[in-house]
């Protein structure tokens, strides 16, 4: 790749992990975001990668997140476990959360994992790959802010508002898919902005609400759903699930919480985990041999899986390190003080 930094995977790690130490976060925040950025960067998610460094310092900057906040559990039920974040980023809450989500899921058979007060700024499938990584089947969604219109409007009301599937298979990479709710995610809107190129119609619209591909402008007005009123529909599903449910702020109140500081998100989450060898009982493994067969029936007639593309990059990153584009690196390097 032309004009681009190689890194080794630990190589990335260091760096991230010293960005955000350096800039004033918490060891054990800085761990567990390291890890999540480098899973993002080695999968080729670039708008999940090393960028986030920017967004992260830029609120740590803006004294919006609390750098060494004590997530605090709550054992509410059986099912439930509850995680408040204390206005860190979330995912120390959800490594210390999702212990005990593990093993209510094994237990009950369905159990939930609801995370308050917390920054956001990830994917979410770093998250239900875990959770698939203990047998469990796991479903994930969170808002963010209010940069999304709905299907005919044109101000922001929805969040970018990502859904993450995991389900386990046997011997082999989960069945993953994560997506925005919105047409594309707003990192990925970023992206093309620091790259001085044009967005794809139909992701955003302009502070006039006409159709937009200049991607600065896009970031004034209003981003899009995917399909139309289905991702709008879902949108607010998202909204109510993630925020009143639990107890925690929509997209909108989030925005409102941010006060033009342009900070990471802040709000709440809802994580899910199912136990397949409860729910399917002594028959298990004939109905994982049904899915299977699902799974077998897409790719046989050359239709490719959700996250194939990411584990494909995952192995080349892995034998080979992550290429990130020159600028993004420079600008990354400043962001530690002389």
């Amino acid at each position: 790749m032309d004009d681009a930094v190689r890194l080794t995977l630990s190589e990335l790690f260091d760096l991230s992990f010293r960005v955000l130490t350096v800039n004033g976060m918490a060891h054990d925040h800085a761990q567990a975001i390291a890890k999540v950025i480098v899973a993002g960067q080695r999968d080729e998610c670039q708008s999940h990668g090393i960028y986030r460094l920017i967004v992260c310092v830029n609120t740590l900057r803006k004294g919006k997140v609390v750098r060494n906040a004590k997530p605090v559990i709550t054992d509410v039920s059986p099912a439930l476990v509850r995680v408040d974040a204390r206005f860190g980023y979330s995912q120390l809450a959800f490594e210390m959360g999702s212990k005990v989500l593990v093993e209510k899921a094994r237990t009950v058979g369905i159990a939930a994992l609801a995370i308050n007060n917390c920054f956001h700024f990830s994917a979410l499938w770093p998250e239900v790959e875990r959770l698939a990584s203990e047998g469990l089947a796991a479903l994930a969604m969170t808002p963010s802010h209010s940069w999304v219109a709905p299907a005919g409007g044109t101000k922001p009301v929805f969040g970018t508002n990502p859904i993450a599937f995991a389900w386990p298979r046997p011997g082999g990479v989960p069945f993953v898919f994560d997506f925005a709710t919105s047409a594309i995610a707003r990192g990925d809107i970023e992206l093309h902005r620091r790259s001085d190129k044009k967005i794809p119609p139909g992701w955003a619209l302009d502070a006039e609400g006409q159709p937009t591909e200049d991607p600065a402008a896009a970031m004034k007005g209003a981003m899009l759903t995917f399909g139309g009123h289905k991702g709008s529909a879902l949108a607010a599903m998202v909204e109510l699930l993630a925020g009143p449910l639990i107890g925690d702020l929509t997209s909108a109140d989030s925005k409102a919480f941010d006060e033009g500081a342009n900070a990471t998100p802040c709000h709440g989450e809802l994580i899910l985990a199912f136990n397949p060898a409860l729910f399917a009982g002594p028959d298990r493994a004939e109905h994982d041999k049904r899915a299977e067969a699902l799974f077998n029936g897409i790719v046989s007639q050359g239709a490719r899986l959700p996250s194939q593309r990411r584990f494909d990059a995952r192995l080349r990153s892995e034998a080979n390190g992550v290429h990130v584009p020159r600028k993004l690196y420079d600008d990354v390097l400043a962001l530690i003080p002389n």
